[in-house]
């Protein structure tokens, strides 16, 4: 991922917070204006993690809340698979398109295409390298989540030399943020010895990490991009005997049980539910002529055995 990408979507501070922002958009937008036509949504979603499925889940009841269409379309981790749902979208004439990218830097064609059909495109999660093209996002800083849990191996190393490895997503958008964000955090006493992807599927990551643990015996701390590979990797880790303390994301109620227990030592609270929500009432502040703020930066809150009541609601019953 580019610098400029990290400086623009996640450096600059945000003078608003997210939750007068919201506010003000939610009361601003309301249920849809009075008389006007039906709002046709589109919505192109990444892949099905927990994440994206959550993610949908708040995008729908938001947009049904406020009385608007949604149509909807996965990706599969596959860029080509996004431009082709994107094309699909602007034929069907939506009003505006909601988008949980692939990969933010293979989105710039896309985006070309649904300016030159006047149908603004609103992200989820990360923005491009020029947000001028777009009309907003409701995004996380991904750099500062992984960064979190750099920070607690930090702290819980105590300045000891410790080994640590890194379990990917899969490459482009949210991994390369979040692993950036952690490899760069760490201090200089914790040497990354493995970097692998595991694809944000459970058993892959766990492949990963019995590779992992027998070419780095002595691993002391694995950051895991999410939480669903994040148990993969502890079922391996289980099974060589290995006391490695492992750090993810997300915020799930499996994944804070686990810090609860002790399985995972923590987890960054990133939730899907608040985003979903942001992006779909910016959406409509939109395109009801409201002010909104462009760039929307919800919350991510590492979580300890310590602060478990801090977790926001991760998914919609």
């Amino acid at each position: 991922m580019r610098s400029s990408v990290l400086r623009r979507s996640l450096g600059r501070p945000l003078g608003v917070l997210v939750t007068v922002a919201s506010m003000a958009v939610l009361s601003a937008c309301g249920s849809g204006a009075a008389g006007d036509d039906k709002v046709k949504l589109g919505f192109v979603n990444g892949a099905n993690t927990e994440f994206h499925t959550c993610l949908l889940k708040a995008v729908d009841r938001e947009a049904k809340a406020n009385g608007a269409e949604l149509l909807t379309a996965n990706s599969g981790q596959n860029p080509g698979t996004e431009l082709s749902n994107i094309e699909d979208m602007i034929s069907r004439q939506v009003d505006a398109l909601i988008v949980q990218t692939v990969n933010v830097d293979a989105l710039e064609g896309a985006i070309g295409k649904a300016n030159r059909a006047k149908i603004p495109i609103f992200l989820t999660s990360v923005v491009t390298d020029d947000p001028s093209k777009i009309a907003g996002a409701a995004v996380v800083d991904l750099k500062r989540v992984g960064a979190l849990d750099a920070q607690w191996v930090g702290q819980d190393a105590k300045g000891a030399a410790v080994e640590v490895g890194v379990i990917a997503g899969a490459p482009g958008a949210a991994s390369d943020l979040m692993t950036g964000g952690f490899s760069g955090a760490l201090p200089g006493n914790a040497k990354v010895v493995a970097n692998q992807p595991g694809m944000f599927n459970r058993t892959k990551a766990q492949d990963v990490a019995e590779n992992m643990i027998q070419a780095h015996p002595g691993l002391d701390y694995v950051f895991v991009a999410n939480e669903d590979m994040a148990f993969g990797a502890l079922n391996a880790f289980q099974a060589a005997g290995s006391k490695v303390k492992i750090v993810t994301t997300n915020g799930t109620d499996h994944g804070l049980a686990a810090v609860r227990d002790g399985r995972f030592a923590a987890t960054v609270a990133n939730s899907p539910t608040v985003i979903g929500r942001l992006a779909v009432r910016n959406t409509l502040a939109y395109l009801h002529k409201k002010p909104i703020q462009k760039i929307t930066q919800a919350p991510a809150t590492l979580i300890t055995k310590d602060n478990l009541d801090e977790a926001p609601q991760y998914c919609l019953k």
